[in-house]
């Protein structure tokens, strides 16, 4: 059987790999390391997408939980507080645009792709949350997995490989 690696179907829109491409971030959380709370209206929000896209992004990311090194996993009820209005916001906006949501939660997840966003972006691997990779197969959704040694709160207290390129492969 014949694989395309070069593409990913984002719930019928096809992204494609071939070549490299630029994701846009999105921060709606209040503590994010680099541009937290600047974005606190829904006219900020959709000004800030429509710049990314016409600079080029192919993928909107968007986060509602900070990862910086010592930030805290918020509640799940938190999150989608965040971020569900915006992303409700941007659909409607550019509904050709390609959304990402950086979350560990599954009750996020499964919040954000019902109203249709296309990946799901989790910094721990399904670690924090194991039904979270259930909502995402139930969906059919690409799922990008992160690695990192803990998880934000403590992931900088002795971060140590012996073989950082092994250990990431083997995770």
């Amino acid at each position: 059987m014949f694989w395309d690696t070069t593409t990913i179907n984002c719930r019928g829109t096809i992204l494609d790999l071939s070549e490299p491409g630029v994701m846009g971030i999105l921060n709606l959380t209040p503590d994010s390391f680099y541009d937290g709370g600047q974005y606190r209206n829904e006219g900020e929000v959709l000004s800030q997408v429509e710049q990314m896209l016409s600079e080029g992004a192919g993928i909107i990311d968007v986060g509602g939980m900070s990862s910086r090194p010592g930030a805290t996993i918020i509640e799940s009820s938190e999150e989608i507080k965040r971020i569900l209005p915006n992303i409700k916001s941007i659909i409607r906006e550019f509904p050709e645009c390609i959304i990402s949501v950086d979350t560990v939660h599954s009750q996020v997840a499964s919040a954000v792709l019902d109203e249709g966003v296309h990946i799901i972006n989790d910094i721990s691997a399904w670690n924090h949350d194991p039904e979270l990779i259930e909502v995402v197969a139930r969906h059919q959704v690409p799922y990008v997995l992160m690695h990192m040694q803990g998880l934000p709160p403590e992931m900088q207290d002795n971060p140590t490989y012996d073989d950082v390129l092994i250990e990431v492969l083997d995770f």
